[in-house]
């Protein structure tokens, strides 16, 4: 009797765990990283795929950034000579994938430079996480692997040095808030 009450509780969580487990991919789980991290993501948002004491925290890779959609921008910029051709996500689909509900983001780089970016930059505008430049990877060396970029050719009121002070480049982090 105790054996087929033990069976029974095993069997149990064994389906409530495969229930969760489903439950976690129809609603749209992030998938652990399979290469080298290139964004962290913070604050407020619900997608996660790190449990962290201080909240969710979503970690991805070059493939996961790439998984969102890539657009193509080509525009001037105030650190390169004439038209540059930009690739990779939309911030906003980032932001629609991970659930995020701020108002801000605190935008860091690899040299811990930070700045703060309206969400509603983002929502307005086609900015995107520039991975390639002129079809080539963007490397620490210039600028990357990710560098936030503004389509200001296409936008004339983005030209304007507040806006400048955005586009961060080298990225490692994103903290929604």
């Amino acid at each position: 009797m105790l054996k087929s009450r033990l069976a029974a509780a095993f069997l149990a969580a064994a389906i409530i765990s495969q229930s969760a487990t489903l439950l976690a991919k129809t609603e749209g789980s992030l998938p652990v990283p399979t290469e080298g991290v290139l964004l962290e993501v913070t604050g407020k948002l619900i997608q996660s795929n790190v449990k962290d004491a201080k909240g969710p925290v979503a970690i991805l890779d070059r493939s996961m950034l790439e998984g969102l959609g890539i657009t193509k921008i080509e525009t001037s910029t105030d650190w390169t000579d004439g038209i540059q051709s930009f690739e990779g996500p939309l911030v906003s689909d980032l932001l629609e994938r991970l659930g995020a509900s701020g108002t801000t983001i605190l935008a860091t780089a690899a040299n811990d430079y930070t700045v703060e970016i309206p969400v509603s930059d983002f929502l307005r505008y086609p900015v995107i996480l520039a991975m390639e430049m002129n079809g080539k990877r963007l490397t620490l060396r210039d600028k990357g692997p990710i560098w936030i970029v503004y389509p200001r050719d296409q936008y004339p009121e983005l030209d304007d040095p507040l806006i400048n002070g955005r586009w961060i480049w080298q990225l490692k982090r994103l903290e929604i808030r």
